[in-house]
Parts: C-alpha cells; sequence; structure tokens
C-alpha cells in the first residue's frame, strides 16, 4: 500500500468520525427545546443512534460486499450521510417535523423523539459504522496491525467533532453554518474516495438545497431568524396590527406593540398589578429569570431591574428588533443560567418574576423542582413577592399540572395565590393557559378557623 493510499484511507476514517459526532450534537441541539434534553429524551436519541451504528459494524463485515465495489459503495453512502444530515439537522425542517406531530395530536416528547430518531438517525448512524468497517477492511488488506490506528483516528475524529461542534462552531459560527460544514465534509469524503462525475453531481444536489435553506440571507429572509447559535435559535416576526414576536427555538417568547405598549397578556398582567402599581418612596429591586423580550417592567424607568438569561444575544435582538430601543440604564442584563445565577448570588430582591417555562412540551426539568424553587425562596426580601409563570391546565386535567402545584405549595405552604390569565375553558382536557403562582414573603399565620375558635373579628383588624 502507497505512503498516498494509507493517508486518505486514514483520513477518511478521521473525517468519518467526525462528521458523525458533529452531526449528533447538532441534532441534539435543535431537538433540544423542543423536547427538552432530558436523560430519557438523550437516551433515545442516543441509543438509536449507537444501536444502528453497531449494526452499520456488523454488516460492514459481510463477505458478499466484493472489494471492488467498495469505492462507489463508500461514495454513494457519504452522499446519504449529507442528505439526511440536511435532513435532521435544518432548524426548519425541524421544525416543520413538529409542527406536524402536533397537528396529528402526537404531543408526547417522547412519542415524537423516539419517531424522529428512527426516521433521521437510523441511516446516518448505521452508514457511519458501515464505512469505517469497508474502510478498517481496505487498511487491512495491507496490513492486519491497523486495527489500533484505525480505532484511534476515528475516535480522534469524534472527539475533534465533539469539541469543536460545541465549543467554537455552533457558539461562534452558528448552527446553520455548522450544518453546511457537516454536509460539505461528508459530500468531500464521497468526492475523495470516488472522483467521478455522478458523485458530484449527486453531492451538488444535496450541498444546493442545504446552503439555500441554511444561509444566513435565506434563514432571515423567508424565516425571520436572526441569530442561530447552540442556545437558541431567535425570530422577530411582525403581525397585522403592529404586533411583534419573539420567537426562540419555534417557540413564541414576547410579544410586544410598539404602538399600544402591549405585551403578552400575562405580562400585561404582572406590569399593571405589580409592577406600575409599588411606590415610589424608594427604588425597588427586581430579578427577572428568563428576559424573554425584556418586557417585564417594559414602561418602569424607576426601579432597578436584573435580567438573567442563558442566551447572550437577546438584548441586541430585542434593542434592535423588538423593543426598538436601547434599555436603560436601570435594566441590566446578566448572561447566566438562572440556577446557577441563584447559587452564586446572597442579593435579596423585592420582586423576583421565573419566566423560564414557556409551553407545556418544553419544561426545563431543573427549574420545576423544590430545590430549584426553594433557592428563588431564599432570595426574596422580606414583603418582598414572587411571581413565577407557568403553561399548564387551570383545572389540573393533567399529571404535570397536578404535581407542579404540589411541589409549589409544598416550598410556599402560606401566603400563596394561583391566578390564571385569560379565557379557560375547565371541561377541556387539552386547555393549557398562563398560570401564575405568586407568593407574598410575609409573617404567615398556621391557625385554622374551626367551630370551635373563630377569633375572625380580631383578625381582621388586627395589622
Amino acid at each position: 500500500m502507497s505512503r498516498k493510499l494509507r493517508f486518505w484511507l486514514i483520513f477518511l476514517i478521521f473525517l468519518n468520525g467526525y462528521v458523525s459526532l458533529s452531526f449528533e450534537l447538532v441534532v441534539l441541539r435543535q431537538l433540544s427545546f423542543w423536547v427538552g434534553s432530558s436523560a430519557v429524551i438523550t437516551s433515545i436519541i442516543m441509543g438509536i443512534f449507537l444501536g444502528f451504528m453497531s449494526l452499520g459494524y456488523f454488516l460492514g463485515e459481510s463477505e458478499r460486499i466484493k472489494t471492488k465495489y467498495i469505492k462507489n459503495i463508500l461514495a454513494c453512502s457519504f452522499i446519504v450521510i449529507s442528505l439526511f444530515a440536511f435532513l435532521a439537522s435544518s432548524f426548519p425542517l425541524v421544525t416543520e417535523y413538529f409542527v406536524r406531530m402536533y397537528s396529528w395530536g402526537i404531543m408526547s416528547s417522547v412519542v415524537q423523539t423516539f419517531l424522529f430518531s428512527f426516521v433521521f438517525l437510523s441511516i446516518g448512524p448505521f452508514l457511519f459504522g458501515f464505512n469505517t468497517t469497508l474502510l478498517s477492511r481496505c487498511l487491512h488488506r495491507y496490513n492486519t496491525n491497523y486495527t489500533g490506528n484505525i480505532m484511534a483516528w476515528d475516535t480522534i475524529g469524534s472527539v475533534m467533532g465533539s469539541l469543536l461542534t460545541t465549543l467554537l462552531l455552533m457558539p461562534f459560527v452558528g448552527v446553520n453554518h455548522t450544518v453546511m460544514l457537516i454536509v460539505v465534509l461528508a459530500s468531500f469524503a464521497a468526492i475523495v474516495t470516488r472522483p467521478k462525475w455522478w458523485v458530484a453531481l449527486l453531492s451538488i444536489a444535496v450541498l444546493v438545497p442545504t446552503f439555500l435553506i441554511n444561509s444566513d440571507s435565506v434563514q432571515r429572509s423567508k424565516y425571520g431568524i436572526l441569530v442561530n447559535n447552540a442556545n437558541s435559535t431567535i425570530m422577530v416576526k411582525e403581525y397585522p396590527g403592529d404586533m411583534r414576536v419573539l420567537e426562540m427555538n419555534g417557540l413564541p417568547m414576547s410579544i410586544y406593540n410598539p404602538k399600544t405598549g402591549n405585551t403578552a397578556e400575562y405580562m400585561n398582567y404582572i406590569n399593571n398589578n405589580f409592577i406600575y402599581s409599588m411606590p415610589r418612596d424608594r427604588v425597588r429591586n427586581i430579578l427577572v429569570l428568563g428576559a424573554g423580550g425584556f418586557t417585564a417592567g417594559l414602561k418602569d424607568d424607576f426601579n432597578f431591574y436584573t435580567f438573567v438569561d442563558i442566551e447572550r444575544t437577546l438584548r441586541d435582538v430585542s434593542e434592535k428588533y423588538f423593543l426598538g430601543r436601547e434599555l436603560p440604564a436601570s435594566k441590566r442584563f446578566i448572561v447566566q443560567d438562572a440556577s446557577q445565577y441563584l447559587k452564586n448570588s446572597t442579593e435579596k430582591y423585592d420582586m423576583i418574576i421565573v419566566d423560564v417555562y414557556s409551553n407545556s412540551y418544553q419544561i426545563p426539568e431543573g427549574f420545576i423542582t423544590a430545590e430549584f424553587m426553594q433557592r428563588v425562596k431564599s432570595h426574596v426580601a422580606d414583603d418582598g413577592i414572587l411571581i413565577m409563570n407557568v403553561i399548564a391546565s387551570p383545572s389540573f386535567q393533567d399529571k404535570y399540572s397536578q404535581v407542579f402545584d404540589n411541589t409549589f405549595r409544598a416550598v410556599f405552604p402560606q401566603n400563596t395565590t394561583r391566578q390564571m390569565i385569560g379565557w379557560a375553558n375547565p371541561h377541556d382536557k387539552n386547555h393549557s393557559a398562563n398560570i401564575l403562582y405568586i407568593w407574598y414573603n410575609h409573617p404567615s399565620d398556621d391557625r385554622i378557623y374551626t367551630i370551635n375558635k373563630t377569633p375572625v373579628i380580631y383578625d381582621r383588624f388586627v395589622k
């Protein structure tokens, strides 16, 4: 075997490993805000991915595959990988998949993830394993001692794919450009393996729609995508009546009408009933976990606000495209995970607004626990107020709504109220609405009124 041939075979093994891990991580990113990133969801994706890859390893050693056909098979394999990387990783196509799932009545995130993985994450991973075995066979024809080299370069490629994709490409280059790179690398591997006109033609047939759908200009003009990084795909859409909607990962996060000053109905309720009515005897310290479009206290320039969100581009996008104006000096923005911010902070707040639960299907599991709520509670000042906005069933028609309520009341047993915003049908099992859980940090009284002891006449006038 010539040195040049050995180099290209090892390079293809490296490239195969790189593309496989990069592809898997991009898919995890694109699905995370639709179905979350819990251990169950991740295990389904990784289980199907690795399962079909193992099947590819096994079938790649079949004696029916003749050596003279290996180059053609590898070229076709890399082209199919590029095709499925395009289909499974492009945000507009992933969005279309979930829209159809919801329209067909498939609401379970587990079922959605399983179907997606089985359809889009079976053939590609199978071919990753299949390719590795075929390339190994080519090397073993000349030297049977290359097993260690093969495993090492495949692993090195996977490590590089993992590190570069998560630490550099998605955060700074963008997920859409990372998808384009994956498809380019897979197409390049196909052309290197079999430099024929038909291979180039098939590669171009995949590359053109990939670049078209994932280009910045098309994503911005056709889909309104302003940001597409490791954390979020952000859009600002305009509707009749000058209504603007800020969407993150296909989900509405904030609403704002620059003419009327109105925001989302639940945010209007918070602003009008809790913020704008505050006495102006002193500056209140207000914490907002989940910045959204910075509509909390939108018209309040008197009190001091701290907005915390993990998405670093939110302020820039909101000021330029959503609010259309800069935030005042009284509103600072901190880029950090909400739980970590609370963990590292000792500050107390007169009001804390928790707005991290964007819908009933995409639930950040770390933020619905009693431990997280206890951490939030420890930062509410005396006589302060905590407001948590969740999307749930007003009439407790599902287990999530029931257990969330149990969890909240276990941490906040007294001085608590539950306010539904908007219209609700208590007989509709599928109806959900914005529910505000409100806790007042006042001294609590554990007494109850009984037929034997009812001093209500004194309680009503005792302050």
